[in-house]
């Protein structure tokens, strides 16, 4: 495993990093159900900070999702 600094953190670099955890996930977590990776997508680090980029900012956090299961949740919105 070769593990690499990103020092270009525009918003084609963000989504391409974001392709790439998605696409292992799906690989190696066959367990985890559609739902489950579009929650977990959202706090991928790289996502919030690209929301932040975009003029998003969290306004409400809960440590579980609907469901009570261990899925943090972020409220966002443009401001």
């Amino acid at each position: 495993m070769r593990i690499f600094e990103v020092k270009d953190r525009g918003e084609g670099t963000i989504l391409s990093l974001l392709h790439i955890w998605e696409s292992s996930v799906r690989a190696t977590h066959l367990f985890l159900s559609e739902q489950e990776i579009a929650r977990i997508k959202k706090y991928v680090p790289q996502a919030v900070g690209f929301y932040g980029h975009m003029g998003f900012r969290t306004y409400r956090r809960s440590e579980t999702d609907e469901q009570g299961g261990p899925y943090p949740i972020l409220y966002m919105k443009r401001t």
